[in-house]
């Protein structure tokens, strides 16, 4: 899916703005030629709805709620083609347009699209309608639980077990997650315009010939025509940074070679980005890429032929106000932090972000993994999770959807099918499920980039799926979940348990680590929630890493503070960040920025 963009043959409709906004409940609340009128609130498009009004009923809400606004698509778009975008509705949306129903989408987490012909004219105005329902449940990604069941684990978020029935349960979010089900239309909503006859997708698949100098760029492109008609009048021009055209061919399919190719490399290297100009008939598009290659050989994962070293963390879409709505001033200034940091990558925890994102991460030279949303795959151990939830198809859509999006973006090195699921207590079914969607990905990217699961902490013995992973990546709280504040006691169980990924043979990074800390609480003898103990525990585990040549990457959790629903465990969120919520830092940044400034990109394993 092409991402929208303004250009001699396109153009965008902004639709952020106030929108009208009123929660409902249940399905009986809403007709869908309602008008909102006098009984509702004005909200801001894009953002999370949860913490716009000091009310408790948008914190706490289950359910569904509307959207409203007015819509018009000008005279001056007669002729052409007017597609209707939403970037991401959490959880899942129905559109209405004048009362019709025009289209739905399952998934809080990308991007879904409704062609306006049939429904709205150039030069006439509609009342567009957005129901969304933000619950989760055993069917969704990620996953909620339902009546009668709670938050797996006593040592995750504190939602509390109760009797079977229990009425309340039915009126409040019951994540299977440790992070806020914040909901609404978290992302930008346009219209965007195309020729009649047009682009509809573009694959690139970018190398380095054995010269070593010059790239390679094989490319397809997909359109709304013919076969043969695509063939004979697309036009390709491969411009550099400068915007000087350095390569061109013709035809729907090919392969361009780049003389004295500038490879992208992540940060503090040049991340050097080209521009693959697409003319058809009257559309035309620009894709940016980078020429980089990506693969795993033996215990090393190789970025352009070179061994790459992960510094980094797990993140989240996560900040004051708007919750997990999109924020690219946020981004902005996440990026100069971690450059500060000298770090190079994060993992897209627990979900794919806002494509915007990932720009900013092709410009910048941070390396990403892509992850889908499928996190609370998990039921404490006593229902097997495969053979109960109803998400497998539904986990295939999002796979290939991301992927689909995704795909062109040098930033991204690998993709995550998964956070912490349970492959412990039933390890077969696990394996059942998990390994369909690791062939799915290496069928679905054109680019071949590895492909992992991320491992909670378990019986890793009973494990039969993590091991077959092209990169072993494990979430780890020895000193902090189990062998709580003893950080001798947890260096020898993690030691204990490196010895056993050794003898597996493959490439191995840690995704999670890390200990809650209060901002400002110190102490002399470090103890758990100091931020001593924060600093000891991350330079324990880093002197663990160091000392095994197999271990390819660090990234701690978390890069910053973020929120969660309220319970015993979590006093205003999760405080495992380098930084507070509002970007002040601990004295663990400090020390993470002094440790990984002395480690290079490459060549360190």
């Amino acid at each position: 899916m092409l991402y929208p963009q303004t250009n001699k043959a396109r153009n965008i409709i902004c639709l952020n703005d106030l929108w009208k906004f009123r929660l409902l409940g249940q399905e009986s609340d809403f007709t869908p030629g309602m008008i909102l009128e006098d009984d509702f609130e004005w909200i801001a498009v894009p953002a999370s709805y949860n913490d716009q009004k000091e009310d408790p009923a948008y914190r706490r809400f289950a359910g569904l709620s509307v959207y409203q606004r007015e819509v018009t698509l000008p005279a001056i778009f007669s002729g052409e083609r007017s597609v209707l975008r939403f970037d991401a509705v959490a959880n899942s949306a129905v559109i209405y347009l004048n009362g019709n129903e025009i289209g739905s989408h399952k998934g809080g987490y990308l991007p879904f699209e409704i062609e306006l012909a049939p429904y709205l004219a150039a030069g006439e105005t509609g009342i567009l309608t957005v129901l969304v329902d933000n619950r989760v449940n055993r069917s969704t990604l990620p996953v909620g639980n339902e009546k009668g069941t709670a938050f797996f684990g006593s040592d995750n978020a504190g939602i509390p077990s109760v009797e079977a029935g229990k009425d309340y349960q039915e009126a409040i979010n019951l994540p299977n997650f440790d992070f806020f089900n914040y909901a609404g239309i978290n992302r930008p909503v346009r219209i965007y315009t195309t020729p009649r006859t047009y682009i509809r997708d573009i694959t690139l698949i970018p190398g380095i010939a054995s010269d070593g100098t010059t790239g390679t760029l094989d490319y397809e492109v997909f359109t709304s025509a013919s076969a043969d008609d695509r063939d004979v009048c697309i036009r390709v021009e491969i411009r550099d940074a400068s915007g000087e055209v350095v390569a061109s061919a013709g035809g729907a399919k090919g392969t361009i070679t780049i003389a004295n190719a500038k490879l992208w490399e992540p940060y503090p290297g040049t991340p050097y980005l080209y521009k693959a100009c697409i003319s058809f008939g009257c559309d035309y598009y620009e894709q940016t890429f980078g020429i980089r290659t990506v693969e795993v050989r033996g215990a090393q994962f190789l970025i352009n032929g070179k061994p790459f070293y992960f510094k980094g963390f797990g993140k989240h879409e996560d900040f004051f106000v708007h919750g997990r709505g999109f924020d690219l001033c946020l981004d902005v200034k996440d990026m100069g932090l971690i450059h500060w940091l000298h770090a190079n990558s994060f993992r897209t925890s627990h979900y794919p972000y806002a494509e915007e994102i990932y720009d900013l991460c092709d410009r910048e030279g941070i390396v990403v993994i892509d992850e889908t949303p499928a996190v609370g795959i998990n039921a404490g151990g006593s229902v097997d999770p495969y053979q109960t939830f109803d998400i497998h198809s539904h986990h295939k859509d999002v796979l290939r959807d991301m992927i689909d999006r995704d795909k062109n973006h040098p930033c991204i090195v690998m993709w995550s099918l998964g956070n912490e699921p349970d492959t412990e207590h039933f390890p077969e079914s696990a394996y059942n499920y998990w390994h369909p969607l690791y062939e799915l990905a290496h069928q679905c990217d054109p680019q071949n980039r590895p492909v992992t699961l991320v491992c909670c902490q378990n019986d890793y013995t009973r494990d039969i799926t993590t091991r077959t992973m092209d990169v072993v990546c494990l979430n780890r709280y020895y000193g902090w979940y189990n062998l709580s504040g003893d950080l001798d006691a947890a260096m020898y169980a993690l030691n204990m348990e490196l010895d056993f990924w050794e003898e597996i043979g493959k490439p191995l990074m840690f995704t999670e680590y890390g200990a809650d800390t209060v901002a400002g609480m110190h102490a002399t003898v470090p103890e758990m929630f100091s931020e001593e103990y924060q600093a000891d525990f991350l330079l324990a585990y880093g002197k663990a890493f160091d000392a095994r040549s197999f271990i390819i990457g660090e990234q701690m959790w978390n890069f910053a503070d973020f929120g969660t629903i309220q319970g015993p465990m979590r006093a205003d969120g999760n405080k495992k960040g380098l930084f507070t919520r509002d970007r002040k830092p601990k004295l663990s940044a400090h020390v993470m920025r002094h440790r990984w400034e002395a480690i290079p990109n490459f060549e360190y394993k």
